[in-house]
């Protein structure tokens, strides 16, 4: 893989996440059928802790822990709360409380947000096709929340809905400080998922009860924590390492496109034509965006 360029690198690390994040709405909605939250984000970030520590203990990274000044522990255990903890505990409220498909597309304005929080608070420049990828997801996220009537924002759970914008914000901001943040991948996450296991450990306690997940909600606890959380992340941050910010978060429109179609298959959910129309003009973006990979040189993040 070294001999390719890092656009290209960085396109497969994404195109790697993506195909774990799409599971998301799936092991979300089946896992919490006997757990709440609260209860699901503790089991989930437990595991992704225990699967990225062994990963880190096993690649000989640990050593790599003595490196941090209390500077850098606090600002990863403060980038971890953020989205590891408050974004899942947002985003697992709302697939718990309304429609997945609706959730889906609302969760997925997090790419936008961080386009343009990449510009204010990295520099980066908003290319054209950025802009017009950015324009084509809102219109997306727009045609779903009014199910095409833009005279009337349709919403089954506005409480939801809201929680779920919030923790799209809050992701796309976790992103963007992500790329300052120059310390080993591995140990980076770690400490990322030791926040988000106490954390969430604090919040079921005192917000909910504990409770050992049952038969059913086992398995997607386990996929949940060990791919979809937390191998995960490894994709995201070598992706964002290697692209702007701008370039890498478009590609994620594609991820709605393969949940979808787990939402439609094997959960039941209605095709609604909003969401079909919604989904293309995400895609549209996407692949707008995707003609950068052609121009040399456009997208690539420069290292200081």
């Amino acid at each position: 893989m070294n001999s390719m360029s890092p656009l290209i690198k960085s396109v497969l690390y994404v195109m790697a996440c993506v195909s774990l994040w799409a599971l998301i709405p799936v092991v979300s909605k089946t896992g919490q059928r006997s757990l709440d939250n609260h209860q699901f984000l503790f089991w989930t970030s437990f595991i992704s802790f225990a699967g990225v520590f062994a990963v880190t203990a096993f690649t000989g990274k640990l050593k790599h822990f003595r490196n941090y000044t209390t500077c850098e522990f606090t600002k990863a255990a403060v980038l971890g709360f953020m989205g590891t903890y408050l974004y899942y505990i947002l985003l697992y409220y709302g697939y718990a409380n309304t429609r997945g498909m609706e959730v889906l597309v609302l969760q997925y304005s997090w790419p936008l947000f961080m386009i343009i929080l990449s510009a204010f608070i990295l520099g980066e420049k908003i290319s054209a096709a950025s802009a017009a990828a950015s324009i084509l997801g809102f219109a997306g996220v727009m045609i779903v929340l009014t199910k095409g009537n833009l005279h009337f924002i349709h919403m089954e759970n506005l409480k939801a809905d809201i929680i779920v914008i919030l923790g799209a914000l809050t992701f796309a901001l976790f992103s963007v400080l992500s790329k300052n943040i120059r310390s080993e991948p591995y140990t980076l996450l770690t400490i990322y998922f030791f926040t988000a296991t106490v954390t969430s450990l604090v919040s079921m306690l005192t917000l909910s009860e504990f409770r050992i997940p049952d038969r059913g909600s086992l398995t997607p606890v386990i996929l949940n924590g060990l791919f979809v959380n937390g191998y995960s992340y490894i994709f995201w941050i070598k992706a964002l390492k290697n692209a702007h910010a701008s370039f890498v978060a478009p590609f994620v429109f594609l991820t709605p496109v393969i949940s979808s179609v787990y939402l439609i298959n094997f959960l039941g959910e209605p095709p609604e034509n909003a969401y079909i129309l919604g989904l293309l003009s995400v895609i549209a973006g996407g692949l707008i965006n995707s003609l950068k990979m052609f121009r040399p040189g456009t997208g690539l993040r420069k290292n200081s």
